[in-house]
């Protein structure tokens, strides 16, 4: 239980940017505005997971911390799966047209193909995303969500997740993306 809690309590540090080594704030360069923000914290946050997929060793795909939680590669799979759910009802892709998550006992290279769909599917959601349709609504989740909503959800969440993935690189003595020097 002690364990969880470290682990849970680093998460926490992570998403709120303690420990990721963040730079200060400086003003951004490029488009300005909430479509231009949520574009680019999206950008961020997908560089990071990327990398982080490809920075774990294959093998490593089934560790996890403790028997109660999730496996590296199902952590992946989550984001795909979130991402495809918000990012195709903003494209309104039919879900049958949306890529296929792989088990979690998938190779690392179905596992991340897999997750590079997902990106796809949001790079082109967050490039429709202006700052005129921020409003438009969309049905996800069995409710009705604005883009912004969505958006920013979607970023958050990648987030999150990312905070989980850079944990489980750490217990395995790699240096998440975000500490890179």
């Amino acid at each position: 239980m002690r364990q969880m809690r470290v682990v849970c309590a680093i998460a926490v540090a992570m998403t709120t940017g303690v420990m990721m080594g963040q730079k200060s704030a400086t003003a951004p360069s490029g488009p300005v505005g909430p479509a231009a923000e949520v574009q680019r914290s999206y950008a961020a946050v997908k560089a990071n997971i990327l990398k982080s997929a490809d920075k774990m060793p294959a093998e490593d795909y089934t560790f996890k911390p403790t028997p109660d939680v999730r496996t590296y590669a199902r952590v992946v799979n989550h984001v795909t799966e979130a991402q495809l759910r918000t990012c195709g009802a903003v494209n309104r892709t039919a879900a049958t047209d949306l890529a296929k998550v792989p088990a979690e006992t998938a190779d690392k290279a179905a596992i991340v193909d897999a997750l590079k769909a997902s990106f796809a599917e949001c790079d082109k959601a967050f490039a429709a995303t202006t700052d005129a349709n921020l409003a438009d609504m969309f049905d996800v989740f069995n409710a009705k969500r604005s883009r912004v909503g969505i958006m920013w959800g979607t970023v958050s969440h990648d987030n999150e997740q990312y905070a989980t993935l850079a944990l489980y690189l750490r217990l395995k003595g790699l240096v998440p993306p975000s500490s890179e020097k």
